[in-house]
């Protein structure tokens, strides 16, 4: 069995069928590699940056990495529909509020615990341009902050402390829970020196301040927070969390359960008419798709790593062109993208949600009653969220399955990294 794309990566992920993708019968463990072949073998006594070296010694990641690094030098727009980004769509309280003190506190702790030159190593100014830097795959491309990895027991718990501050209780589980299965796949792949609970980067954006904005960046594989304080708002944005494999033993309960279960609930819900406008495509390896609708690294998400200025139009159904329980779902979805924020935060994003409704899209690719690979994203002025099923990178899986999921949140229009409301503010 050979990929000929990338040691990791084959054309099955991204060619075309007339087919429906059959979901595996059986559960990810099917998949596991032997841990004597040579796609796990090869990395056992490599370090990240060893492995980050020889990972880039392929035609593909190069070619992809020196693609990224220009899209990241690009000024900053945000994602769009034509090109062109809407004003007015985000704003602060007025008058504006404190930031919530308790993060600040505990991002202060963190630089108490750090070296003068650890400090200088994780502190960035508010408007520096590597908040952009982050990315998702286990190899390194910026090294932003520092390696949580390489830092004492103690300071990491510090930075969970402000995980913990800063997201909502259920959010910082589910946070937690990515890292987790981050570290369960370098255990069932015996590649922990890769992939563990800790190998993620870490910095913060201006000084921990109820006065004055500032944020923090946590990202590494399957993790990106992107977390801004400013004028008693809290942004979390760009997310992108994933899982490979999404489902595993009671000890890491699947992390996207609810959100597949809502996603679901909708899809089969739809009409005949309604299904007619909501599903694009009926698979997510579909012929008709345009060559470049699939990418063999992100597949069908559009809002990954270093997309801060997609062009993205519409697809799919109107919001407003479902019935009411429909609807509920969408906004239930919604508000489980969104549910990484406090309670009150998320009321208030929710808000600017309920606002721009009636420009809401929602579309589908695959079966809509679950017997198939999916994709589900909505598309509005302020929220694009998306929820993609993968084919293996670590498992074997080379068609999309279950058990490895992307799922990407941005808020388009120029707001991700808070940016749109950090321009409110006097000069």
């Amino acid at each position: 069995m050979s990929n000929d794309i990338d040691e990791f990566f084959s054309t099955d992920r991204t060619k075309g069928t007339g087919e429906a993708i059959a979901l595996p019968e059986t559960d990810y463990r099917e998949f596991v590699y032997d841990l004597d072949d040579p796609i796990v073998s090869n990395y056992r006594e490599m370090d990240y940056e060893e492995f980050t070296a020889d990972r880039q010694q392929a035609d593909f990641l190069r070619n992809l990495l020196e693609y990224w690094d220009g899209l990241y030098r690009e000024p900053f727009v945000g994602i769009t529909t034509a090109g062109t980004r809407r004003e007015g769509l985000y704003r602060l309280p007025s008058p504006a509020e404190p930031n919530a003190s308790e993060p600040v506190e505990a991002g202060r702790a963190i630089l108490d615990a750090l070296s003068p030159a650890e400090r200088d190593t994780v502190s960035y100014d508010l408007n520096a341009p590597e908040w952009r830097g982050w990315s998702n795959p286990e190899f390194v491309f910026k090294r932003i902050g520092l390696r949580m990895e390489e830092l004492t027991d103690a300071q990491v718990a510090r930075i969970h402390d402000l995980m913990r501050a800063s997201l909502s209780a259920e959010g910082y589980e589910r946070v937690r829970e990515a890292m987790a299965l981050n570290g369960f796949l370098g255990e069932l792949t015996q590649l922990p020196q890769l992939m563990n609970d800790e190998s993620y980067w870490f910095a913060i954006y201006g000084e921990p301040s109820t006065s004055k904005p500032w944020g923090w960046q946590l990202f590494g594989h399957h993790v990106a927070l992107n977390f801004v304080f400013v004028g008693g708002r809290e942004v979390c944005a760009p997310v992108f969390l994933g899982a490979e494999p999404a489902l595993s033993e009671d000890a890491h309960p699947p992390i996207f359960e609810q959100r597949e279960r809502l996603a679901l609930g909708l899809a089969s819900s739809f009409t005949d008419a309604q299904r007619e406008r909501a599903v694009v495509y009926e698979s997510v390896l579909d012929e008709a798709m345009p060559d470049d609708r699939i990418h063999p690294a992100d597949e069908r998400h559009v809002a990954g790593a270093f997309r801060d200025n997609r062009v993205v139009p519409y697809e799919g159904i109107l919001v407003t062109e479902l019935d009411d329980s429909q609807r509920e779902f969408v906004r239930e979805i919604v508000r489980d993208f969104y549910g990484l924020l406090r309670p009150e935060q998320l009321e208030r994003t929710l808000a600017e949600y309920d606002e721009h409704v009636g420009e809401t899209h929602v579309s589908w690719y695959g079966a809509t009653d679950g017997s198939t690979p999916s994709y589900l994203r909505i598309h509005s002025p302020v929220i694009l969220a998306e929820l993609d099923h993968h084919a293996g990178v670590w498992l074997s899986n080379r068609t999309p399955a279950r058990f490895h999921v992307h799922a990407t949140l941005r808020h388009p229009n120029g707001n991700d990294y808070g940016k749109a409301l950090l321009a409110q503010l006097p000069q």
